[in-house]
């Protein structure tokens, strides 16, 4: 059964694209969840003034994000824990509190997109990535110091 897809769905492909699926996939999972169309002319037409829409919406977000991404680049972060011995953290310092550290400086930046590989536990200085956008993203330093 051929459908267009109204969403991008990772390994099948992306919006607006036809693509040929097991017809149960597509009646039990695909059109009920509105992530795709069944492939008609009438409705090519429409996903594709969705799809033209869409990529309208998403070069605007790029640019919002570019912007904000240019007045993040010389922002840096010094975040103060409590530290035992061996500059060990009592805790750790996560991506939410990275995230709250930045409301405190004005920017507004959801936990989610705070990108950390695991949450840092130790004194130092460390680069933490903020990804923005799907294809914008800056690296942050942050300093944690010993709290007095």
């Amino acid at each position: 059964m051929e459908v267009i897809l109204r969403e991008d769905i990772e390994k099948l492909g992306s919006r607006g694209q036809v693509v040929k699926v097991a017809p149960g996939f597509a009646r039990n999972f695909l059109l009920p969840r509105r992530l795709a169309v069944a492939a008609t002319d009438a409705n090519k037409k429409i996903v594709e003034q969705e799809r033209q829409a869409h990529l309208r919406k998403e070069a605007k977000l790029q640019a919002d994000a570019s912007d904000l991404a240019r007045l993040m680049g010389s922002v840096e972060l010094t975040i103060r824990q409590k530290a035992g011995e061996n500059d060990q953290l009592f805790g750790s310092v996560t991506a939410n509190d990275i995230a709250v550290a930045l409301e405190k400086l004005g920017y507004s930046i959801d936990r989610k997109k705070v990108h950390l590989e695991e949450p840092i536990k130790t004194l130092g200085d460390f680069t933490v990535s903020i990804r923005l956008h799907k294809e914008v993203s800056v690296d942050l330093p942050v300093h944690v110091v010993r709290e007095d």
